[in-house]
């Protein structure tokens, strides 16, 4: 079968099980890597093999882009510690704790004469980060709190790089390079360093010519260049592809999508990339199930049980290392939320890559491909159908943020006939319409606006949350506003700098003092009558 018609064949497999993942209410993401098991025992086809060359080059970078484009800066700056505490020294932890928990037990256990721990630490560089192709995606389905899913998709687009980097170094150790903690601390600082930097000045410099173009077909290229443009540039250069995609994607969409799109590009460009993930991740699972022989994973099947149990054990001790030493500060995170933290924490085709890039005179090489592969399809299987019962068991999810889904919609609608009606009065004042027909079109937006905030109030009702998220949020930008007032007037001349640096500070304390009451208090679970029941004062 030529390369095309596979492609073709997989994006129609791909259609089927989306229909069928929809109707049986199961995670797509689950489903694809189990149509790919069923076609690979029966060898239907012979599908394109998931190479590094396809993944870095076409899968990864579209895919890192999307997500890091929709992630909201000003949240993930919130969680800042959190997410490079899970997403760098907590890796460093998990290949550590993974590594020292499985050797003696699988060396103890007979299940392989002489496996070492050097071997057992290549297998953890190899599967300790968690994949953003495959927790992003899934998260999404799932609907998780957005402060939540921050931490998760913050921490999978940041782990990837700091994967990767660490596998390289681990490796280079294990094939008899030398090893300094101060060289591989200075190696991985120039790796992510300028990978970060390359991905800045890329986002930088498409955002500028963002601005100054009005096509939506131009811009949405643009931002193609931007994703696949930074992660080649970066990967030239032997620095990490994965950040500066992530830096580039996060530049696009926290300032050219708000500041140099029109809405109407806005929605284009947010379109194309929601079809393309939806695209790529259809293709990498697939290719995953495919990859994947039953019959040498059934005849290892116990050193990758021992595997998978090290990697979530391991996992499990960083992440609620980070969230104790966390209680202490505005960035706290609930116990219920570390267990979802940890696990979600599924691996995916990155994985499978770095095993099969392992050099072919590599000790247990077979066996530790076989053990990345295991543990990859038992991750997105057995955690990733269990998610979303762990979300409900734990009062993650439930009455409440049910409703915050509406919340968001009747927002959306209110913030778009806003607007709308804003773009009537401008031409209105340009009179270039007849009046009578602005006049009916602003009805039917004075409309839509009063029964958007008429929603509002009621979901409103039925818990402060929603009141008290926008109150955090009109505080916010009360405070920026006070705060750049302030800057004018010390630039006219209008304070001195004395008052300028004393009314400056109060604002900043103001800033800090709103954060801290931001920050969630630890969640419980709720029944079904207590979260229906409206908050009392």
């Amino acid at each position: 079968m030529h390369f095309e018609q596979a492609f073709i064949l997989l994006f129609a497999i791909a259609t089927a099980v989306a229909i069928a993942a929809r109707y049986f209410r199961i995670p797509y993401t689950v489903a694809l890597v189990v149509a790919g098991l069923i076609l690979g025992v029966a060898h239907a086809f012979e599908p394109p093999h998931l190479t590094k060359e396809l993944l870095f080059a076409i899968i990864l970078p579209g895919l890192v882009f999307e997500a890091a484009f929709h992630l909201e800066f000003r949240q993930f700056w919130k969680n800042k510690v959190a997410i490079h505490s899970l997403a760098i020294p907590g890796v460093v932890a998990s290949i550590w704790l993974t590594a020292a928990i499985l050797t003696p037990v699988v060396d103890g256990l007979h299940f392989v004469q002489g496996f070492s721990f050097i071997h057992a630490l290549v297998f953890a560089s190899i599967i300790v980060a968690t994949d953003p192709i495959a927790v992003v995606s899934l998260f999404k389905s799932l609907g998780a709190p957005k402060r939540l899913a921050v931490l998760v998709e913050g921490e999978s687009l940041l782990n990837d790089g700091t994967g990767v980097v660490l596998f390289t170094l681990v490796l280079g150790v294990a094939t008899g390079g030398s090893f300094t903690l101060s060289g591989a601390a200075l190696e991985f600082v120039k790796v992510a360093g300028m990978g970060a930097l390359i991905g800045g000045v890329m986002g930088y410099t498409i955002s500028q010519l963002i601005r100054r173009i009005d096509d939506a077909t131009v811009e949405i290229t643009l931002t193609v260049i931007a994703a696949y443009g930074s992660f080649v540039a970066a990967e030239h250069f032997h620095y990490s592809g994965v950040i500066a995609t992530v830096v580039a994607g996060m530049v696009c969409g926290n300032w050219a999508a708000h500041v140099g799109m029109s809405p109407t590009t806005r929605v284009a460009v947010e379109s194309f990339w929601e079809y393309l993930a939806f695209a790529l991740n259809s293709v990498v699972f697939l290719l995953i199930g495919l990859e994947v022989q039953l019959s040498s994973l059934l005849a290892s099947w116990k050193p990758i049980l021992v595997g998978f149990m090290a990697v979530v054990t391991g996992r499990a001790l960083v992440v609620y290392a980070v969230s104790a030493l966390l209680r202490p500060t505005a960035e706290r995170v609930p116990w219920s939320w570390s267990a979802v933290l940890t696990w979600s924490g599924l691996r995916g085709a990155i994985s499978m890559v770095l095993a099969l890039s392992l050099p072919a005179n590599f000790p247990y090489r077979e066996l530790l491909i076989n053990m990345t592969f295991g543990v990859v399809v038992l991750s997105i299987i057995v955690q990733g159908l269990s998610m979303a019962p762990v979300l409900r068991r734990l009062g993650v999810t439930g009455m409440v943020d049910a409703y915050q889904g509406q919340y968001e919609l009747a927002r959306g609608r209110l913030s778009s006939a806003v607007a709308a009606l804003s773009a009537l009065q401008g031409l209105r004042s340009e009179r270039t319409m007849v009046g009578a027909v602005l006049e009916d079109l602003e009805r039917d937006y004075q409309k839509k606006i009063s029964e958007a905030e008429a929603e509002l109030r009621a979901l409103q009702q039925q818990s402060s949350r929603f009141r008290e998220e926008e109150h955090q949020e009109a505080i916010r930008r009360t405070l920026i506003v006070e705060k750049e007032a302030l800057i004018k007037d010390f630039q006219k001349g209008a304070i001195g700098k004395e008052t300028f640096e004393h009314l400056m500070a109060e604002v900043d304390a103001r800033m800090e003092k709103a954060k801290l009451e931001e920050a969630p208090p630890p969640q419980t679970p709720q029944s079904p009558e207590q979260a229906s029941a409206p908050d009392k004062a």
